[in-house]
């Protein structure tokens, strides 16, 4: 295995007689840490998680003569970090490991954006802490705030640096600071952990370009397309547009895996010091104060001749083993998974020991899908069958994201309720680039093929629910979609700008680098004005925020929301859902009930035959009497507080 360079700031010597006997590798920890305060916390928890950290390792590189020396050297890099780390973390990490599902308490409501377009830079977010906390967050996500390529660098997942920022931002320290000052608030910090590429800028892709073997190795780089054209018989085109199969090819002449965009080189996994020097990055993050990872493109992680090279055995257990590397040395650190691929695939990526978090695209999917066909049917189907999570972890809902709305739900559950998936995806595209008479949404096409039909939605929450087309109904479209999000269970996350009503924003097309990337129109920079009128009621940015800011706080108040828990509720209208929250501390369940028609919808007495005979709307305060059935108004929300064991 070649050691890292000396210019990896996280590097350090291999031992002199490495080994790799369990019983051996902590006595030499012991030996490490004999005299260091900190010493005993950490030989603890190296006790509890050395042996899962040595048998993933092992899936991987067991069968190498150096793997002993890899592996005393990981435990080295582990022990410098934890002699790094702040008191500070040190405290939290006792406590995240007394409480690890402290997400799934329904006060945790996540807020994400790009720092430069929402607050300027790092001193703006800090500035901005107060608006956080008078929202109701407790988890922000910054979109990958670090050294990147200029003007194109995908959003910032093209990383060149993880231990500098994009200058405009600021500095380590200044996030480092920021870490700290949310953390008092009682703001999780949450950043992008890039670990399949690194942008052809990386002093590695540098090193690998100029010829260095040792960092050529850090990438798949191969001189001719013999290797390369067998690869790409099995694997799929990911952006087409910007560059055919899954290779591109350098001025000399070699080919690199390029499975995104031509300028991010996909790292080598089966080096093992790829490994190394990623988890000196992963750790270096974590003592920035960051509590909460996004493991961004976790599918295409692992490369194997023959196959689609996505979604792997090896993808889970990389993630597992620096999973376990980060319980010894940063245990306050959760993985939160980025896997927009077949649910049945998703859901393989949920697990304590893996990432207890995890995005929840289909049901992102399937509230727009709701939204247009005005049809439950799929959504309820989702919510009955795969909203269950193992114990430990939660889902990360969202209305939508920084990236691309993709129709990612099966095909085969669409075909059990006679949708034909290929037809009806072209028709919710067609929607949604108001192509389909009638449509209310004015989204923007993101790889658009108007022969085929084929291409995902870009857009912000407004403009696809009809505020840019000034479409009356258009606010209680974007407060029914937010509320059932926040109600389904997991930690809700809302794209910082949609709680007033951000329009597109077209004028990405004369920005450098971004013109052919339509998502940056859902990208918009914070209007000021519409900021300041989030208080004033009588405006369409007060009535979202107002709206929004009374949502959250139910929730925040209300223990039946906390967790995974759900359960179906069949409301026997095509056009209403319906779902149970259990009760906790007992209180009673509370029923939700979402139209997602515009026109008024009923809910027959008898549905309700089961329940108790009244119940109060935390929504609307008013007092629902269920024996006489429910009349839902068009786009109506009801989160139906039940009586609890005594009431």
């Amino acid at each position: 295995m070649p050691k890292a360079p000396a210019r990896d700031p996280g590097a350090l010597d291999a031992p002199a007689e490495p080994v790799d006997d369990p019983a051996a590798l902590l006595d030499r920890a012991a030996r490490r840490a004999a005299g260091h305060p900190d010493g005993a916390a950490f030989l603890a928890r190296l006790r509890r998680h050395l042996p899962r950290l040595r048998t993933e390792l092992a899936r991987l590189y067991g069968q190498r003569s150096d793997f002993a020396a890899f592996l005393d050297d990981l435990l080295a890099r582990a022990w410098a970090s934890w002699l790094e780390r702040a008191p500070a973390l040190k405290a939290l990490d006792a406590r995240r490991e007394a409480t690890p599902d402290w997400f799934a308490a329904p006060d945790v409501v996540g807020g994400v954006c790009y720092a430069d377009r929402h607050a300027g830079d790092l001193a703006g977010i800090a500035a901005a802490i107060p608006h956080f906390r008078e929202l109701g967050l407790r988890y922000l996500h910054l979109m990958p705030p670090w050294r990147c390529p200029e003007p194109h660098n995908d959003g910032g997942y093209a990383v060149s640096s993880y231990r500098a920022l994009q200058p405009a931002l600021g500095t380590i320290e200044d996030l480092r600071r920021l870490a700290q000052a949310l953390r008092e608030a009682g703001i999780s910090l949450v950043l992008d952990f890039v670990f399949n590429h690194t942008s052809d800028e990386h002093d590695w892709a540098r090193a690998a370009a100029a010829g260095d073997p040792v960092h050529a190795a850090y990438y798949h780089i191969h001189p001719d397309r013999r290797e390369p054209d067998r690869y790409e018989r099995t694997l799929r085109e990911i952006f087409p547009d910007e560059h055919p199969g899954a290779f591109s090819q350098l001025p000399d002449g070699r080919w690199v895996w390029t499975t995104f965009h031509r300028y991010q080189w996909d790292l080598n996994y089966a080096n093992p010091a790829v490994f190394a020097a990623m988890a000196g990055e992963m750790l270096f993050i974590a003592n920035l104060g960051v509590e909460v990872l996004r493991m961004d493109a976790v599918a295409f992680i692992w490369k194997q001749l023959g196959t689609a090279c996505e979604n792997l055995p090896e993808a889970h257990t990389l993630l597992r083993a620096y999973n376990a590397l980060a319980r010894i040395a940063a245990p306050a650190l959760v993985f939160k998974s980025e896997a927009i691929v077949h649910p049945d695939e998703v859901v393989k990526y949920i697990d304590p020991a893996e990432c207890a978090l995890s995005y929840n695209p289909l049901q992102m999917a399937l509230l727009w899908n709701t939204l247009a066909t005005r049809e439950v049917n799929l959504l309820q189907q989702a919510l009955e069958e795969r909203q269950a999570l193992p114990p430990g972890t939660a889902w990360v809902n969202y209305v939508r994201s920084h990236d691309d709305i993709g129709w990612t739900f099966a095909d085969e559950d669409a075909a059990r309720l006679g949708i034909h998936g290929g037809d009806h995806r072209q028709f919710l595209n067609r929607f949604y680039v108001a192509r389909f008479p009638g449509s209310f949404a004015r989204g923007v096409p993101f790889q658009d093929n108007p022969a085929t039909g084929d291409c995902r939605i870009s857009g912000t929450c407004a403009s696809l629910c009809g505020l840019e087309q000034g479409d009356p109904l258009a606010v209680e479209r974007i407060l029914l979609l937010h509320g059932v999000m926040l109600a389904t269970g997991g930690i809700p996350l809302l794209y910082l700008g949609d709680e007033i009503g951000m329009p597109n924003d077209a004028g990405y097309r004369d920005e450098p680098g971004r013109a052919d990337d339509s998502r940056w129109a859902h990208r918009p920079r914070r209007d000021p004005v519409r900021h300041a009128q989030r208080l004033d009621p009588s405006t369409v940015p007060g009535r979202l925020y107002g709206a929004l800011r009374a949502l959250i706080a139910t929730r925040a108040a209300t223990p039946a929301f906390g967790g995974n828990r759900l359960v179906g509720f069949r409301s026997h209208n095509p056009h209403v859902l319906g779902f149970t929250r259990p009760g906790a501390d007992g209180r009673g369940d509370v029923l939700v009930l979402a139209n997602f028609s515009e026109q008024p919808q009923s809910v027959a007495a008898e549905v309700f035959s089961a329940l108790p005979p009244d119940a109060t709307d935390l929504v609307s305060g008013r007092t629902e009497r269920l024996r006489q059935g429910l009349q839902l108004a068009g786009y109506r929300l009801a989160w139906l507080q039940l009586p609890g064991p005594s009431g």
